[in-house]
């Protein structure tokens, strides 16, 4: 445990939780005054991504690239982050298909505003979902496979079945289950028992 009097430490363990990323409050609350956070940008210690996010220099490269970022970026006012990873993204995060989006797609509350446009490479998408339509993985908020499919097939129903194998792979790795059918969601039932026959 990084001792309190440490900033270093401190703001280090809430960065290697978050694949590198931290924001400035967190900077803040680890001992770091605010006007020196040019400072540490312009040595080469933090690299600035956007507006209140940076990430730690000598840390390895995030695994899941930017992702982590724009989930600190998707932080309400308690500061907590409200997105979770979606649609393609959610599948590639899962391993599933052969998706490599060339965006990031989010889900975030249909009240979420920002006073500044999203980040181009960022697409937003606003619903809200059940607390069974999602999960945690590597630190990252990530809608579970059935919803993720749900909406792509929502988008394009024409997609279902290109999208059928990769609902089968889920359901063979156990992460469709037929108990998935039966938790609440808010996604569209109709395509979701088209995806049943699969489990």
């Amino acid at each position: 445990m990084p001792k309190k009097n440490d900033p270093f430490a401190v703001l280090m363990n809430v960065a290697q939780n978050q694949q590198g990323y931290f924001t400035t409050k967190q900077a803040i609350e680890a001992g770091y005054a605010d006007n020196t956070h040019p400072y540490h940008v312009r040595a080469g210690n933090w690299e600035r991504v956007c507006r209140g996010i940076y990430r730690m220099t000598h840390l390895p490269p995030p695994e899941d690239g930017e992702m982590m970022a724009w989930l600190l970026w998707s932080r309400g006012r308690d500061e907590k982050p409200v997105g979770v990873m979606s649609h393609q993204t959610a599948l590639s995060l899962f391993e599933l298909g052969d998706f490599n989006p060339a965006k990031i797609h989010m889900i975030v509350p249909p009240t979420f505003r920002r006073n500044s446009s999203p980040p181009k490479a960022v697409v937003l998408h606003r619903a809200r979902l059940a607390p069974g339509e999602f999960t945690h993985l590597r630190g990252l908020t990530v809608c579970r496979p059935l919803r993720a499919l749900c909406d792509l097939a929502n988008a394009n129903p024409d997609s279902v079945g290109d999208l059928w194998p990769v609902a089968v792979e889920a359901r063979r790795r156990g992460l469709i289950t037929t108990s998935s059918f039966t938790r609440p969601v808010r996604s569209n039932r109709v395509i979701k028992t088209r995806f049943k026959a699969c489990a």
